[in-house]
């Protein structure tokens, strides 16, 4: 059994992916610490509700504790900072989603991973069943990818980064450069349009959504067909959880590396350039520190106090 430590339970994430281990018995959660926003009955709601054998008071004693830590806070500010006694004692770590949200990060986990760490994620879109299954069609009827559509919606990037990441599991590495395209509106809420290079000549547009959330869809055109499928969001967290004891397990997995796991952060960096720019094409490789970034304290905040209580009474 694959020893979890969860770090700071801000989402449903936690919960979802202890349901899915339950199921499966190839990992449970076993400690929880917490230094968020989630109060004591929520913490202890969630020890309650999944059996943990406790709850720790640093990071240091639950990186003792566990196989792996999970890290689960909202704020993708200070993923690193959570991550880092697991990785201190040679443990791997599985990031949530939005990996990290500045280029200053995006660097230091490409070298942290170049010294050996072992640092998994981030969204369970990149590994979603409908994907997998999309790619084990023999090449013959498949074809070879010319262009890929794909839609999320809620936020920019906390949720926005999951099409970013799907479209990666689809088309693997090789963005080269991303250009906004334009909004569409309805009051308040909107949805933006980005065009993104891959070499090769392959291409793909992909749409978030502000305001409302909205289904995974995605279309692939190959020079055979058109495929067109939508995630179904009931079978994320497995998908996501399955590879994950695939690789604690030792067995094959489809886990990404750091660099492609970093490509998609890239790629929303400069999807937000572009935009700033008016539409100018940003090259990946042109990325800098003083380039825009995504708030993660401020979405944390934010996060917060618009967020009803989760685990309580379980």
């Amino acid at each position: 059994m694959i020893r979890v430590g969860a770090v700071n339970i801000d989402t449903s994430h936690p919960m979802g992916f202890g349901e899915v281990m339950e199921s499966n018995e190839r990992a449970r959660y076993v400690g929880v610490y917490n230094d968020s926003f989630r109060d004591e009955e929520e913490v202890n709601g969630f020890i309650h509700r999944f059996g943990l054998e406790k709850r720790c008071d640093s990071l240091e004693e639950l990186a003792e504790l566990c196989d792996i830590g999970f890290i689960h806070g909202c704020n993708w500010d200070d993923h690193l900072r959570c991550a880092m006694p697991f990785l201190q004692k040679g443990k791997p770590v599985f990031i949530d989603k939005p990996l990290v949200g500045n280029l200053s990060d995006c660097r230091r986990v490409a070298q942290l991973a170049k010294e050996g760490a072992v640092i998994l994620g981030a969204s369970s879109a990149r590994y979603a069943f409908e994907i997998q299954e999309f790619l084990s069609l023999p090449s013959d009827e498949r074809g070879e990818i010319v262009q890929v559509f794909g839609t999320a919606g809620v936020d920019e990037f906390n949720y926005g980064i999951h099409i970013a990441e799907a479209l990666a599991g689809i088309m693997g590495p090789g963005v080269q450069w991303v250009k906004y395209l334009g909004r569409g509106e309805a009051g308040s809420k909107y949805s933006e349009s980005y065009y993104l290079q891959h070499e090769g000549g392959a291409s793909a547009i992909f749409n978030t959504f502000t305001g409302v959330w909205q289904p995974f869809v995605i279309t692939v055109m190959t020079t055979k067909n058109t495929f067109h499928f939508k995630l179904d969001s009931s079978r994320l967290y497995s998908a996501l959880v399955e590879q994950i004891c695939n690789y604690m397990e030792g067995k094959p997995h489809l886990l990404a590396n750091c660099d492609a796991l970093l490509e998609s952060v890239y790629v929303m960096l400069a999807a937000t350039a572009s935009r700033k720019e008016q539409g100018r094409p940003v090259s990946l490789h042109s990325l800098s520190e003083s380039g825009p970034s995504y708030d993660g304290t401020a979405f944390w905040q934010e996060y917060g106090a618009a967020s009803g209580a989760m685990y309580k009474n379980l």
